[in-house]
């Protein structure tokens, strides 16, 4: 298992999700086929599905530190 590169001073927080094997599968493949990392596609769209949800989503106390 390879380690995620953390950039010196960035703050990176490390998210875990629950997904079907059959739809991870695919979307590495997917991926690879791409010559692209899943890590940098999902980045891309969690950052453009902050930037089109930013206004209508309030803001909201975070639980944990």
């Amino acid at each position: 298992m390879s380690q995620i590169k953390k950039k010196e001073g960035t703050g990176v927080k490390r998210v875990n999700i629950n997904i079907p094997t059959e739809l991870h599968n695919r979307f590495k493949a997917s991926t690879a086929a791409q010559g692209r990392e899943m890590t940098v596609v999902l980045l891309e769209f969690i950052q453009e599905y902050v930037a089109k949800h930013r206004s209508t989503t309030p803001q909201q106390k975070s639980r944990r530190a």
